[in-house]
């Protein structure tokens, strides 16, 4: 018996029939419709929460199948959809497949091959509610992004990306912060081996040395003070499956250490136990930083460094994304006018000359908080540009003369940490949250370049 709720549509009453008996009869909640209209009509009305499953046929004489699958995409509705018809096409089946479309399958099918469908999606909505309630638990935000690209740098690493999920060798996955380390990783996991496994991640910056080491590696009762109950950690919990490091370069050298006994051993001891427990896991990291130039500087060891970076993908900032600006700016017009409810569809010519123009330091997430910003703030159908953040920040001296300014990586670090203060209004929170960095880590940097009189809060 399974528990989840299903919308078919087709308007051949003998596949409603056949559909509803065996669904039915599996314990599932059904709504049944035999018209594509009828279909976008409850959909409209009930959003996101309409169904765990959508069985769509590809030909009906209202509405295409095809069109009713980009209807369902615009919509930003998370339901997976199955295609079906009863004319075997392979260009259809691209094409579906192109759009979205969660499989396809060509009448008549065994009911078998339905039921297989559904176990799989209805296993994945189980693992991604309890990853996100792990996430929850920790403050780790869930990625919500897809892959958006056209750009041929982005292009490159997406290709690079599909070829390293085949494999099970650990990946390290390099870049600014901001520019999607998490959704490449969540990708690597979601087309490799391993992709009906777990796929967790920790923000290794985001937490104490002593709640970090307990989150993954798991405590006895007693262990410490406070620790009441035992509890598994993210390694355990992801066994077999893919687990994140995100920001692995903020890690301390002593949980450094005890990661590097999983990487060689395949094994770990949980905080205040004695027993080894066995675990098989993909590992995933990701940092801002300069892992090389960490380990030259002894904080960063250099045997974890090697078991870590089997191999590297390096993300290209927005600015060498200029292809990608808009598509991105549109996707989350999409996303927040869907959200909020509000009939917003376009960007006037001036405000979209402003956000191709501008270099965003902070990347995709800048690019985000600016898109739902404006979308806040528009009265009309139309994003202008007084609705957007007041950057319009002049080339620099050196742009403008085409002379380069070589200068330290320290001083770009420094100039951008700067930036994103006073683009926040000097907000700590608001910036570290841009920056993707934990508000300690803002501080500290702060604090060592010196910019204490530049933020608050």
């Amino acid at each position: 018996m399974y528990n989840g709720r299903v919308i078919i549509c087709d308007d051949e009453v003998e596949i409603l029939r056949y559909l509803s008996k065996i669904l039915t009869a599996k314990g599932l909640d059904l709504e049944v419709f035999s018209s594509g209209t009828s279909l976008m009509s409850f959909l409209e009305n009930h959003g996101v929460d309409a169904a765990d499953l959508l069985l769509l046929d590809v030909r009906m004489p209202d509405l295409d199948g095809l069109e009713i699958l980009q209807r369902v995409k615009k919509m930003n509705l998370e339901v997976p959809v199955v295609m079906m018809t009863a004319y075997a096409s392979i260009n259809s089946a691209i094409e579906a497949m192109k759009l979205g479309a969660y499989d396809y399958v060509t009448k008549p099918f065994p009911k078998e091959k339905i039921f297989g469908i559904l176990e799989k999606v209805l296993e994945r909505k189980e693992l991604l509610k309890e990853n996100s309630a792990l996430k929850d638990e920790l403050g780790i935000p869930s990625p919500s992004t897809p892959l958006v690209f056209s750009s041929e740098s982005f292009r490159r690493v997406h290709e690079m990306a599909m070829l390293v999920a085949q494999s099970e060798s650990n990946v390290v996955i390099l870049g600014e912060s901001g520019t999607g380390k998490e959704l490449v990783a969540s990708l690597i996991h979601n087309n490799s081996p391993r992709a009906k496994e777990r796929f967790l991640t920790i923000n290794c910056a985001a937490l104490s040395d002593t709640l970090l080491e307990s989150q993954l590696f798991g405590h006895v009762r007693g262990a410490f003070t406070g620790a009441v109950n035992a509890q598994k950690g993210l390694l355990d919990a992801a066994n077999n499956g893919t687990l994140f490091l995100d920001e692995v370069g903020d890690m301390s050298p002593a949980i450094q250490a005890k990661l590097l006994r999983v990487l060689q051993e395949g094994d770990f001891i949980p905080v205040g136990d004695t027993k080894a427990r066995s675990v098989d896991i993909r590992f995933v990291a990701a940092t801002n930083k300069d892992l090389e130039e960490e380990v030259r500087q002894k904080r960063f060891r250099e045997d974890l460094y090697f078991r870590l970076n089997v191999i590297s993908l390096h993300l290209p900032p927005l600015r060498e994304r200029g292809d990608d600006i808009e598509l991105l700016a549109r996707h989350f017009l999409t996303k927040y006018a869907a959200r909020m409810k509000r009939e917003i569809t376009d960007f006037t010519r001036e405000a979209m000359q402003l956000l191709t123009s501008y270099n965003w330091p902070g990347n995709i997430r800048e690019l985000e908080n600016a898109i739902e910003r404006a979308a806040i703030l528009t009265r009309g159908h139309t994003i202008t540009a007084e609705t957007l953040p007041v950057w319009r920040n002049p080339q620099p001296a050196e742009a403008k003369t085409g002379v380069s300014r070589l200068v330290s990586l320290e001083t770009v670090e420094r100039e951008h940490i700067l930036h994103v203060l006073k683009a926040s209004g000097n907000n700590k929170s608001r910036a570290a949250k841009i920056l993707e960095i934990a508000r300690r880590t803002l501080d500290r940097k702060i604090e060592e370049y010196g910019l204490e009189d530049g933020g608050s809060r």
